[in-house]
C-alpha cells in the first residue's frame, strides 16, 4: 500500500511538471527537435513513474529499431504501464495515435497536443482516417509513431484481434513496422485497477517488417504477419 501510495503522489506531481513544460514551450512556439523539451517531457515523464512504481524495464532488441529513418512502432496494450514503457525505451522522437478521450484529460490533454501527438477518435470513421493521415505526414516529417493495434487495453492480458487502419498508416507513410511486446504490465496494473503489483517490465522488440512497395490493399497481409511477429515476441518475453 506503501508503494502504491507513493506512486500515485509521484504521478499527479510528475505530470503537473511535464504537462506544465510542453504546455509553455507550445504558447513560445518552441521547434521540436530530437532530445528537446518535447521529448524529454514524455521520457522524464515515464521515468519518474516507473521509478516511483518500482518496476524498472529489462529490454531486448533495441538493436533492431534502425537509427537512420523513422519508423511506426506496434506494441500490444494491456495496461498504463505499457505507455510508460515504451516512452522510457524507445530511442528518438516517438509520438502516438491516442483515443481522443485522453485529449480532454486537464492539463494533460493540452500537453499531449503540445508534444505531437495525434488524437483519434475511432467512433467517426472520417475522423479516423483524418487522425491517420496526419500521422503519415510526422512520420514523412521524421518523427516516429507508436500505435496499438488491438485498439484498447485488453481485460486479460492476451492479444486482441488487430485493426486494420495502423498498417494502412505504415503503408501510407512506407516506413517499417518495428513490432514490440510489453511483458508484466497486466499483473502490475490491468484496466480498471487501481493497486500496483510492481515487478521488472520484460520489453522484446523484434527486426523491422518493410512496407516499401506495398499498397492500401496489402495491409490485411501486413496486418497478419505483424501479429504473428508479436505473438513469436510474446513467446520470447515469457
Amino acid at each position: 500500500m506503501i508503494r502504491t501510495l507513493w506512486f500515485y503522489i509521484v504521478l499527479f506531481f510528475t505530470t503537473i511538471l511535464h504537462a506544465s513544460a510542453a504546455i509553455i514551450a507550445g504558447l513560445f512556439h518552441v521547434k521540436h527537435r530530437v532530445g528537446g523539451v518535447y521529448d524529454w517531457s514524455s521520457t522524464d515523464w515515464s521515468r519518474d513513474i516507473l521509478s516511483a512504481a518500482g518496476t524498472p524495464v529489462v529490454a531486448s532488441g533495441l538493436e533492431h529499431i534502425p537509427r537512420d529513418q523513422p519508423v511506426m512502432y506496434a506494441s500490444n496494450h494491456s495496461s498504463m504501464f505499457d505507455v510508460w514503457a515504451l516512452f522510457a525505451t524507445l530511442p528518438g522522437s516517438v509520438r502516438f495515435v491516442a483515443k481522443r478521450e485522453l485529449f480532454r484529460i486537464p492539463i494533460l490533454g493540452r500537453a499531449m497536443l503540445a508534444v505531437g501527438h495525434v488524437p483519434i477518435d475511432r467512433a467517426a470513421r472520417k475522423s479516423a482516417f483524418e487522425a491517420y493521415d496526419e500521422a503519415a505526414r510526422r512520420i514523412r516529417g521524421g518523427t516516429s509513431v507508436l500505435v496499438f493495434p488491438e485498439g484498447t487495453r485488453s481485460p486479460t492480458g492476451e492479444l486482441l484481434p488487430f485493426k486494420n487502419a495502423p498498417f494502412g498508416l505504415a503503408i501510407a507513410a512506407q516506413v517499417p513496422i518495428v513490432p514490440v511486446y510489453v511483458h508484466h504490465t497486466f499483473e502490475i496494473l490491468p484496466k480498471g485497477g487501481w493497486r500496483l503489483r510492481p515487478q521488472p517490465i520484460r520489453l522484446v522488440v523484434g527486426p523491422p517488417i518493410p512496407t516499401a512497395g506495398l499498397r492500401p490493399e496489402n495491409r490485411e497481409r501486413l496486418r497478419e504477419e505483424v501479429r504473428a511477429a508479436m505473438v513469436a515476441l510474446q513467446a520470447q518475453a515469457r
